[in-house]
């Protein structure tokens, strides 16, 4: 049973991206179509009619969503859509440094979502900065097996 997925990326220095693609280059041939959106200029739209999600983000000053994905969390906030048709894993990238803050761009779109009625699969893949690990090899790995983890899901609700 073929998965859609749609990764939308929160980044300010394209990192997140990279991760999205490597997500996307390593499922290529495990009958999943990703489709990959930079969250600038989305909003609360972007969830209509429901689907899988993977949200991946960095983290951004003082633990707030990078520049782009700022216009998309406020419509969010506002506009309170009923996101129960919406299931979404999510990526957080941050840095161990900034103790207090670390991976927040994640755990902010995590708990809005789930706030709006959306239901998180798996746990939230964190990556630290400071570890010195590529981030990409790392998420691209967890994303294989949180995929695998969906799709068992789907075929015993089924």
């Amino acid at each position: 049973m073929a998965l859609d997925l749609t990764i939308l990326v929160g980044t300010m220095t394209s990192t997140a991206e990279l991760v999205a693609q490597a997500v996307q280059l390593a499922a290529e041939d495990d009958d999943v179509r990703i489709s990959i959106k930079p969250m600038d200029g989305l909003d609360a739209s972007v969830f209509a009619g429901g689907g899988l999600y993977l949200i991946c983000t960095s983290t951004y000053g003082q633990g707030d969503v990078p520049d782009n994905a700022k216009p998309l969390y406020a419509s969010l906030q506002s506009a309170r859509p009923d996101l129960s048709s919406v299931a979404y894993g999510v990526i957080a990238l941050g840095d161990r440094t900034y103790a207090e803050t670390f991976c927040f761009g994640g755990k902010r779109f995590d708990e809005l979502l789930a706030e709006l009625g959306a239901r998180r699969l798996g746990q939230v893949f964190r990556h630290d900065a400071s570890a010195g690990t590529m981030p990409e090899e790392l998420a691209a790995e967890w994303a294989l097996s949180w995929m695998e983890s969906v799709r068992a899901g789907r075929a015993l609700a089924a």
